[in-house]
C-alpha cells in the first residue's frame, strides 16, 4: 500500500488513521488535505470530517538495491544484497555470490560501475546527498592494501628517475587513498589531472625532469 484516503473528526485524526494503516511517520509520508472538517449548524446538521490524502514518500535506498538487483540480474548472475546503514548519510552494501569475480571485474571496475549506478538512483529524487558503498567478499579492503603498496612502489620510482610517474585512471574514492598514501611524505607531492571518469594521479619528486 502506496497511499491512503481517509477521514476523520479532525485532520490530526485523519492523518494518525492513515499513519497506522500505512504502518509508517509524519516524517515518511506527504499529506494532502483534501476537506476540512465542518461542524454544522448546532454540531450536527451538514457536519463534514476531514478527508486526507496520505502518501509514502519513495524509500530511495530501497530504489537503489532493487535497481541494483535488477541489473545483475540482467548480468545472468544471482546474487544476494545486503545493506547496512552506517548513518543518515552513508550506506554500506555487501555483495555475496557464486560469480563474485564477474561481480567486481578487472581491478574492481564491474563493482566501481555499479557502485556509480546505485548511488546515481539513490539521489536521484532527493535533495540531500547519500552515499552507497558497495564491496564484495572484501574486495575494498583488498584493493585499499595493494592501492597503497602501489603508491609506494610509484614513489621510488619517481625518486629514483627524478620524473613524475601517472597512474592508471581510477575513481575519486581510489585517487584519494593514493594521496592518502603519499601523504607527508618527503620530496614527493601528488596531483589529480584529466576528467571523469579518467581522471589520474600523478606523483611528482620534488624537482623532475
Amino acid at each position: 500500500m502506496k497511499e491512503v484516503t481517509v477521514s476523520g473528526k479532525s485532520i490530526d485524526e485523519a492523518v494518525s488513521s492513515a499513519l497506522d494503516s500505512l504502518n509508517s511517520s509524519k516524517d515518511n509520508v506527504d499529506i494532502q488535505v483534501l476537506e476540512e472538517p465542518r461542524k454544522g449548524f448546532f454540531g450536527l446538521f451538514g457536519a463534514k470530517p476531514a478527508r486526507v490524502k496520505v502518501l509514502l514518500k519513495p524509500d530511495p535506498v530501497a530504489n537503489a538495491i532493487n535497481y541494483l538487483e535488477k541489473v545483475i540480474h540482467l548480468m545472468g548472475i544471482t546474487a544476494q544484497v545486503h545493506v547496512t546503514k552506517v548513518n543518515e548519510r552513508h550506506y554500506q552494501c555487501e555483495l555475496t555470490s557464486e560469480h563474485i569475480a564477474v561481480l567486481i571485474g578487472k581491478r574492481g571496475q564491474t563493482l566501481n560501475a555499479l557502485q556509480f549506478l546505485a548511488n546515481l538512483t539513490l539521489n536521484k529524487d532527493i535533495t540531500k546527498n547519500i552515499t552507497m558503498t558497495l564491496d564484495a567478499e572484501g574486495y575494498r579492503e583488498r584493493r585499499e592494501a595493494s592501492l597503497r603498496k602501489l603508491a609506494q612502489r610509484m614513489v621510488l620510482k619517481a625518486k629514483k628517475t627524478s620524473r613524475a610517474v601517472r597512474l592508471e585512471p581510477m575513481p575519486s574514492f581510489e585517487r584519494k587513498i593514493i594521496h592518502s598514501a603519499i601523504q607527508g611524505t618527503a620530496d614527493i607531492r601528488t596531483a589529480s589531472q584529466g576528467e571523469e571518469p579518467h581522471r589520474y594521479v600523478i606523483i611528482y619528486p620534488q624537482k623532475y625532469k
